[in-house]
C-alpha cells in the first residue's frame, strides 16, 4: 500500500499542500495523511502514517523537505522505516523520483539528502550574514516588541489593584513580559 504525507509549514500555505495531496493521490496514495507544522515541531501525522505502515508498504512524498529536517533526522526515519519493512518514495528529487526499496534509491537519496542539509546551512549563514549588516547599517530593528506596547494598559490595571495574573490573561501577555514592563 502507498501511504503519503503532505506538509506544509503554515496554515496560509494551502494551496501548497493541496497541489501535494493531487500529486500523492495520483500517484496512487490509498491514504493521504495532512499536515502544517513546521518540520522541527511535533509530526503527529507523520508519526500517524508511520505506525499505519506495514510490511511492503512505501510512505510517499512529493519532496526530501517535506519530509525531514536534516540528515540525522532522515537516517533516523529510515531506520524505522526499515525495520517496519516499508520503503520510502520521494516523487521530485532533483527531477528524479527515489525509492529506497532500490540500492540505487538509497545511495542517491543520501547524497542528495547531504547536498540539501549543505544548501540549507548555507542559507541560514548568508542569512545570518545579511542580518548583522543590516544591524551595523541600523536598517535591522528585531521584531516590535508586542507586549512593551501594552505597559500603559498593564500599569493602569496594576493601580486598580488587580493581580498580575489576572492583567496578564487580559492583556495576553506572559508573566515575564510584565515583570519587564514593570522593570522598565
Amino acid at each position: 500500500m502507498l501511504v503519503g504525507i503532505a506538509r506544509t509549514s503554515t496554515l496560509d500555505q494551502q494551496a501548497g499542500l493541496e497541489a501535494q495531496v493531487r500529486d500523492l493521490q495520483a500517484f496512487g496514495c490509498e491514504e493521504v495523511y495532512q499536515e502544517q507544522v513546521s518540520s522541527v515541531g511535533e509530526r503527529p501525522q507523520l508519526d500517524a502514517a508511520i505506525k499505519s505502515l506495514r510490511k511492503g508498504d512505501k510512505l510517499v512524498v512529493t519532496k526530501l523537505d517535506r519530509l525531514a529536517r536534516s540528515v540525522r533526522h532522515l537516517g533516523e526515519l529510515l531506520e524505522t522505516l526499515e525495520a517496519k519493512g516499508a520503503g520510502l518514495v520521494i516523487l521530485s528529487m532533483g527531477g528524479q523520483q527515489i525509492d529506497t526499496t532500490t540500492a540505487t534509491g538509497k545511495m542517491m537519496l543520501n547524497v542528495m539528502a547531504s547536498v540539501a542539509q549543505f544548501e540549507r546551512e548555507m542559507m541560514l549563514e548568508r542569512q545570518r550574514e545579511g542580518i548583522a549588516k543590516a544591524k551595523a547599517e541600523g536598517k535591522y530593528t528585531g521584531r516590535k516588541p508586542t507586549a512593551m506596547n501594552k505597559s500603559g494598559a498593564a500599569l493602569s490595571l496594576l493601580t486598580t489593584g488587580m493581580s498580575k495574573a489576572k492583567v496578564c490573561e487580559q492583556l495576553g501577555i506572559s508573566r515575564a513580559s510584565l515583570y519587564r514592563i514593570l522593570a522598565a
